[in-house]
């Protein structure tokens, strides 16, 4: 496990060098928000880097329902039972099992490694412009149809989850890059995702957070780049 802190933000990672796999802990003035869940064998190190900031965990917000973002959340639920649940309405379903698409979406199935038995619920069902503390909701659909993004106003930190990935350069979701290719091939809708990545640059954030790789600060030109690419590569295969 590595932690590295910039500001409010704590970015704690699990297998840094093989399949680096991310989750956020967000300090506010009196607690903490954990944004994801990783692996289930990460919520010791999650509960210890809890217990080493000195603020109590109030806060859970899930940025989408794949097993490698909600892993531990049973076992932090377990520790911190007054720690709330945040998660977009339409990936709540997700959560409990659920790869049903819904009327309107377009009929792709929903792929990547969704939880089986994750035995939590959520709190509170967010949509765009909800806040969470410090952070504000974007709604980001493609990854999942129902994930979500989170901007910290303080600091202007865009918390992806996987509607981008910096691992092997930064990279819209959908957009296969043998490097590392893992989360396009769980990728729900392209298209979505591009849609999703657009509007999340127009946020111009000062640092990236994603949920696989390293932080990156000023990424408006590589956002933009990644875009391009995705499309290009989008249009080659249709």
């Amino acid at each position: 496990m590595r932690i590295i802190q910039r500001e409010y933000l704590k970015q704690i990672t699990f297998m840094p060098r093989v399949f680096p796999v991310n989750c956020y802990l967000v300090e506010e003035e009196e607690s903490l928000t954990l944004v994801d869940a990783a692996l289930p064998y990460s919520a010791a190190g999650i509960t210890q880097a809890v217990k080493d900031s000195g603020k109590p965990l109030a806060r859970i917000v899930l940025t989408h329902a794949h097993d490698d973002h909600v892993g531990a959340l049973d076992k932090l639920k377990a520790s911190f039972p007054e720690a709330e649940v945040y998660i977009s309405e339409r990936d709540a379903l997700l959560l409990a099992g659920d790869r049903s698409l819904q009327p309107g979406e377009p009929q792709m199935p929903i792929r990547g490694g969704v939880p089986k038995s994750v035995k939590t619920r959520a709190d509170h069902l967010v949509r765009e412009g909800d806040s969470i503390g410090s952070l504000q909701v974007i709604a980001a659909p493609g990854h999942t149809p129902g994930s979500i993004s989170l901007f910290d106003m303080r600091t202007r930190t865009l918390l992806v989850g996987d509607a981008f990935q910096t691992r092997g350069g930064l990279t819209v979701s959908g957009h296969l890059r043998l490097s590392f290719p893992f989360p396009a091939l769980a990728t729900w809708n392209k298209e979505a995702a591009i849609a999703s990545a657009v509007r999340l640059a127009e946020h111009r954030p000062a640092l990236i957070g994603a949920g696989h790789g390293e932080m990156l600060d000023n990424p408006d030109r590589a956002m933009q780049a990644a875009i391009l690419a995705a499309r290009r590569q989008l249009e080659r295969n249709n």
